[in-house]
């Protein structure tokens, strides 16, 4: 996958989602499939806190200028992009803690989760990008019915899967 916008139409991306390196994108390309399938526009760019910070606070500053709405920020290791990101905007920020080769990933989450008083970051689960395409939906859901709609039956679908299958229950 290309790096940039994506979704339908000359409207700019709703959900921001930036990883701190193209080594991240495995992880975050997961977001983008079900923003994709709810017929949500995302971009995917990669923004570094430790390698670009001017490009991070020029992203940050100026997504909610360009109609962003949400930002999903992965991070591994020391996890700096979603605080970082969080510090620079007022707009809704979700964490993806990156799998580690030697911590798991169990130190990226902790690096997330534990942001300060007064800068918060919502966290999914280590690698759950999907999780978090789905948060940033569900809040973008909360002013857009026709989202709601095509998110509620997404839901559905899920359950009915479970259900259909024969080795549940």
């Amino acid at each position: 996958m290309t790096e940039g916008s994506r979704g339908a139409g000359d409207d700019g991306p709703l959900v921001g989602i930036v990883g701190g390196s193209r080594s991240d994108f495995p992880t975050l390309e997961t977001a983008v499939a079900v923003l994709d399938e709810l017929g949500v526009r995302s971009e995917l760019k990669v923004v570094s806190a430790h390698r670009t910070p001017d490009r991070l606070f020029r992203y940050a500053e100026g997504a909610a200028d360009r109609g962003v709405r949400v930002i999903i920020a992965g991070a591994g290791g020391a996890a700096h992009l979603p605080g970082m990101i969080a510090a620079k905007t007022a707009l809704p920020v979700i964490g993806v803690p990156i799998p580690t080769e030697h911590l798991g990933g169990l130190d990226s989450l902790l690096s997330i989760v534990q942001m300060p008083r007064g800068v918060p970051v919502a966290t999914v689960g280590i690698g759950n990008a999907t999780n978090a395409g789905l948060l940033a939906a569900a809040i973008l859901a909360t002013s857009d019915p026709a989202l709601a709609e095509r998110l509620a039956a997404w839901r559905a679908r899920q359950t009915q899967a479970v259900l259909d299958d024969p080795t549940s229950g």
